[in-house]
């Protein structure tokens, strides 16, 4: 059974950082594409950040430049280290596996003063 744990959420005020990480077990998970996506009150879920198994990445333009999306295969784990946070970040933060219907159940972010 495929699960995706997410951890790391919480609140920030604007300007700070947050470490996301995603614990996944029943995968392969050094040979999957994995991303992270996110869904702000009313809105649609949206890709923030993907890594592919050899490491290459890609980020939404939003997020370039201050978040950055890692792996570590060895600990089959996933991680966003989000920096200089804006109140437009807040939002459930979802670790997915690319190409499958696998979602963890979301971690809450939310950038307030």
């Amino acid at each position: 059974q495929v699960q995706l744990v997410e951890s790391g959420g919480g609140l920030v005020q604007p300007g700070g950082s947050l470490r996301l990480s995603c614990a996944a077990s029943g995968i392969r998970f050094s040979i999957n594409a994995m991303g992270w996506y996110r869904q702000a009150p009313g809105k649609q879920r949206e890709l923030v950040a993907t890594i592919a198994p050899g490491g290459s990445t890609n980020y939404a333009d939003s997020v370039k430049g201050r978040f950055t999306i890692s792996r570590d295969n060895a600990k089959n784990s996933l991680y966003l280290q989000m920096n200089s946070l804006k109140p437009e970040d807040t939002a459930v933060y979802y670790c997915h596996r690319i190409g499958w219907n696998s979602w963890g159940q979301g971690t809450q972010v939310t950038v307030s003063s």
